[in-house]
């Protein structure tokens, strides 16, 4: 049981970032259709959308140069030529085995030619196993370099007997994605013909924002990491969106609904949708020619057609423009805190993120139809449920849950007999579902914390029977018992939910109050339990963990609630002069705020100025339909900006309100609590193992 409520903890906030992020994005997108071109918060978030218009190949082509970037005499790094080798693909493992980095220059050249490779594949990898035997098929890697060494080491590298397949997620959450991305290219371009990727729903810009990898880029590449960013959208949108092996076993990252059809899969212009969580919009003729980054005349007299308006797809009917004119976020809250949330709402439980099937959008310049963005979003979202049928994924926000009935009609119309897909962490490393028709592979061991998960991939020969193989990649892990495992991952997920106790403050305390009939400042062991699950919804087994979130009982064995508000608050925050309510809103939606702070950090420096920081604030408020006055803002400007420069360090502004867990995997890319061999030495006298 302890196992089981750990795991549900885990999965439950990651879902739920995941949910949070496409609703930020949307928010966005509906501010975009329907803001005036002048707006100064229509200008911060522009960019975003911005990247995902259709652009004229030779606009890309000028921003993998590199013969400008000269590799210094002092570079111990490895060196690569092209047509790159065998050796210097295995060399390059070898390196990052080592914690070398790859030059810049050399890695707008490998994505220059990743780029020329991708776009020869088909949307749809066609692979045979009749002359290798044996394809290696790995799940999500979210970057764990340890997890991918293991399986070369396992089942040795890529080669022309040993042909791979990797189903998405390279990125994100690991600190080393772009090396993963690195080696993956790499073998690529020497085995084009024996190494497959599919596309995941974190090959994606926006996604990136929020789960680790733009930062982790920019903080390895200052100088050039902007550009190698840029590329890396532009790779991604080319990536193929599935892989079926010797016509009977389908391969894809998320999965399908009632709609999937691999007909108009394989037609569709995948490489127009650099972001799969929008349809792309057409960029106009006469600007084709401008440079990606330049900044486009958006002003209102413009005759500029680029940023045309047209109905977001998840609000398919437009607001007339003249109601927006001249508007800004202060005079627009109030018609967004009346119908922006509940529009939202109400189309995601129609169909998740999208519109009903008769709204379609009639003013816009969109490529693609509407049902073919649902397909890639289906099949890049969604997941498998026990029961029959297909309904909106509303735990992440997108895509879908489909159920065995969905399976066996999908695989008798297109002939098939196994989906295997990702996307979903098991703490096995695999699972069978559908009458074993599903599977479900995930390589990322450890993935929410040491000891959480087993990594796992699988090996199809001829007769397509999945062998499936097992691994832990950290060494920490096998010095444990099981008990002292599933310790150490309790520990971690309980950590995680007393911060999220702590962020929801203020609607416990509420439900605590009606269970508190005469007004004492406590409840039962009962109503606290049943307050807490009324708040959190996690459906946790929250008698039982009593004594892991609570200290202090009175004799009669009821709960001070206010004291133990002190006790979960989370100590050595620099906010004792900050309102308390702004204080929860910053726990509760950290990652969301610092989403919207790289957002408005167009440069990518880190910095973003007091005016930006205002706005900032004020999309948050909107966003979640709150107050936050202005001396509010200004109380935590002054707070951070200590040197008084006029500009704020995002990564200051998150410390110093302890908003960063370094070690969080869910948040960051590191396991919660990365214990040290002190630590190992704690756990033995631990009296809870």
């Amino acid at each position: 049981m302890r196992r089981r409520y750990t795991w549900h903890i885990f999965q439950s906030i990651e879902y739920s970032g995941e949910q949070a992020q496409i609703k930020l994005y949307n928010f966005l997108g509906y501010l975009m259709d329907n803001f005036t071109p002048t707006s100064n918060e229509r200008n911060l978030i522009s960019h975003i959308f911005r990247e995902n218009e259709v652009c004229r190949d030779a606009e890309w082509e000028r921003y993998f140069c590199y013969k400008n970037i000269e590799v210094p005499d002092i570079y111990s790094g490895p060196h690569l030529t092209f047509p790159l080798t065998v050796e210097q693909a295995v060399g390059l493992v070898e390196a990052f085995r080592n914690k070398k980095q790859l030059h810049s220059r050399y890695i707008l050249q490998l994505l220059l030619e990743t780029w020329k490779q991708l776009r020869l594949l088909p949307n749809i990898n066609r692979i045979s196993t009749c002359h290798s035997k044996e394809i290696t098929i790995c799940g999500d890697l979210h970057g764990q370099l340890e997890d991918l060494l293991l399986i070369f080491y396992k089942n040795d590298m890529p080669s022309l007997e040993k042909p791979y397949l990797f189903n998405g997620d390279f990125v994100d959450r690991g600190k080393d994605s772009i090396e993963i991305l690195i080696i993956l290219f790499s073998f690529l371009l020497v085995y084009p013909s024996e190494v497959y990727l599919n596309r995941g729903n974190h090959e994606d810009h926006i996604v990136n924002l929020r789960y680790g990898f733009t930062k982790e880029v920019l903080s390895k590449y200052r100088m050039h990491g902007k550009r190698i960013l840029k590329l890396l959208q532009k790779i991604f949108s080319w990536l193929p969106l599935a892989s079926v092996i010797d016509q009977k076993v389908l391969v894809l990252h998320g999965g399908i609904s009632n709609t999937t059809d691999l007909s108009v899969l394989a037609r569709v212009d995948r490489h127009n949708y650099v972001s799969a969580l929008r349809p792309p919009k057409k960029r106009h003729q006469s600007v084709a020619g401008l440079s990606m980054d330049s900044d486009m005349d958006e002003d209102a007299g413009s005759t500029n057609k680029v940023f045309q308006r047209r109905p977001s797809l998840t609000f398919p009917k437009a607001l007339a423009k003249d109601c927006f004119q001249n508007r800004s976020l202060q005079d627009f809250s109030d018609r967004l805190r009346v119908n922006t949330v509940e529009e939202v709402e109400s189309h995601q439980k129609n169909r998740g993120l999208l519109g009903s099937e008769n709204e379609t959008s009639q003013s816009c310049e969109s490529i693609n139809s509407e049902d073919e963005w649902k397909q890639i979003l289906d099949l890049l979202w969604s997941d498998p449920m026990t029961q029959d049928g297909c309904v909106p994924n509303e735990v992440r926000g997108g895509g879908c849950y489909w159920g065995p009935d969905v399976t066996e009609d999908f695989l008798n119309r297109h002939n098939l007999q196994l989906i295997i897909r990702s996307h979903e962490c098991k703490q096995e490393g695999y699972e069978f579902c559908h009458n074993r028709k599903v599977l479900t592979l995930f390589s990322a061991s450890n993935y929410y914390d040491v000891g959480s998960n087993r990594g796992a991939y699988v090996k199809l020969g001829p007769d397509l029977v999945p062998y499936l193989v097992q691994y832990q990649a950290s060494s920490m892990i096998r010095e444990l018992s099981v008990r002292q495992s599933v310790g150490r991952s309790e520990r971690s997920a309980i950590k995680v939910l007393r911060e999220q106790l702590f962020a929801h403050k203020s609607d416990l305390i509420c439900a605590f109050k009606k269970l508190d009939s005469e007004n004492k400042g406590r409840v039962s062991l009962s109503d606290w339990a049943t307050a807490v699950e009324s708040v959190l919804r996690l459906g946790l087994p929250w008698r039982i963990m009593r004594s892991q979130l609570v200290t202090g009982r009175s004799a009669d064995g009821s709960i001070d609630y206010y004291e133990w508000f002190n006790e979960l608050a989370i100590k050595g925050a620099n906010a004792d002069h900050i309102d308390q309510s702004l204080l929860e809103t910053l726990y509760r939606h950290r990652s969301t705020l610092e989403t919207i702070f790289r957002i408005v950090d167009t440069d990518n420096s880190g910095f973003i100025t007091m005016e930006d920081f205002r706005q900032t604030w004020k999309l948050l408020s909107v966003y979640l339909k709150m107050e936050i006055t202005e001396d509010a803002i200004s109380d935590l400007a002054v707070t951070i900006d200590s040197n008084q420069d006029g500009s704020i360090d995002i990564e200051e502004f998150m410390e110093a309100f302890r908003l960063t867990d370094k070690k969080s995997r869910l948040e960051r890319g590191r396991s919660m609590f990365m214990g040290t061999a002190t630590d190992l030495t704690k756990l033995e006298g631990d009296p809870n193992i």
